[in-house]
C-alpha cells in the first residue's frame, strides 16, 4: 500500500513519534476539544495561530492523535543546519524561503500536497504573533489563495499554553509549574462567497480576514476573553 502524500517514509515517521509524543506528554498536560471536527481523509488546510517555536511540535502530537499526518511548513536556513536539515527533510517539510524570488515555490508544494490529498499546518500570520497581548495578527493573503484556487476546506485551529513553555525568543523552556496546552478545533471557514470571483487583493484580503476571524473565535473560547475588535496589523504600527 502507498503513503499517504506528505508522510515520510515508515522509519522516519515512527522515529518522529517515538520522540515527540513521550516528549509532549512529559512536557505539557493537554486540554484537547472538537478533534472529530478534523476531516480523517483530503486534502485539509489547517489554519492556526503561532506563538512559539515550541507550537508546531506540540499541534503536531494533537493533530497525529486525531488521525493526520500534518506537513509542516519551515524557514528555507532549516534546511541547511547540518542533521537538522536531514530530519526535516525526510519528515516532508515544506521550505519557505521568505522575501526572495522563491517564496512562492512553497505554495506550489502545497498545492500538489493538498490536491493528493494531504494535510498542511499553515500560520496565515507568517510569523509569530506581535499582538501584545498574543491575539491573531493580520493575517498573509496565500493562505486563502491556495483554498480558493484548490477547493481545500480550512479548518480553524486555536492553540494556547506553548509560549508559557517556550515564550517567543527564548531558547530555554520553562518547564515547571508543567503548563497546559490547549487546543480547539472549528468547522471549515465559509469561503463560498468568494467562488468564481478573481483571486485579487480585496477578494484575498477578505478571505483571509475571515480565516484569521475563525481562529480568533476558537482561541477566544480557550482564553475566556473577549477578542479585539480590529486584528493587530503590523505593517500599520
Amino acid at each position: 500500500m502507498s503513503r499517504r502524500p506528505g508522510r515520510p517514509s515508515r522509519p522516519w515517521e515512527t522515529f518522529a513519534v517515538v520522540i515527540v509524543k513521550p516528549l509532549s506528554w512529559l512536557l505539557v498536560k493537554k486540554d484537547w476539544r472538537r478533534g472529530e471536527l478534523l476531516p480523517r481523509t483530503g486534502g485539509i488546510i489547517i489554519a492556526t495561530n503561532h506563538l512559539s517555536w515550541a507550537d508546531p511540535v506540540l499541534l503536531s502530537h494533537f493533530l497525529y492523535n486525531n488521525g493526520r499526518w500534518p506537513t509542516i511548513l519551515a524557514k528555507a536556513a532549516l534546511f541547511r543546519v547540518p542533521l537538522l536539515k536531514v530530519a526535516v527533510r525526510a519528515l516532508q517539510a515544506i521550505p519557505v524561503s521568505r522575501g526572495t524570488s522563491e517564496a512562492a515555490r512553497s505554495l506550489e508544494i502545497s498545492e500538489q500536497r493538498l490536491r493528493a490529498g494531504g494535510a498542511i499546518l499553515f500560520y496565515p500570520e507568517g510569523t509569530v504573533t506581535r499582538d501584545p497581548a498574543l491575539w491573531p495578527m493580520v493575517g498573509k493573503t496565500g493562505v486563502a489563495r491556495l483554498a480558493l484556487e484548490t477547493g481545500t476546506p480550512v479548518i480553524p485551529v486555536a492553540h494556547w499554553g506553548a509560549h508559557e513553555l517556550l515564550p517567543y525568543g527564548q531558547k530555554k523552556p520553562r518547564l515547571l509549574p508543567r503548563k497546559t496546552f490547549s487546543v480547539r478545533v472549528g468547522p471549515p471557514v465559509d469561503l463560498s462567497k468568494y467562488e468564481g470571483q478573481p483571486l485579487r487583493g480585496s477578494v484575498l484580503r477578505e478571505a483571509t480576514a475571515d480565516i484569521m476571524a475563525a481562529i480568533t473565535v476558537q482561541l477566544a473560547e480557550i482564553r475566556g476573553e473577549k477578542a479585539p475588535e480590529t486584528p493587530y496589523d503590523p505593517a500599520g504600527r
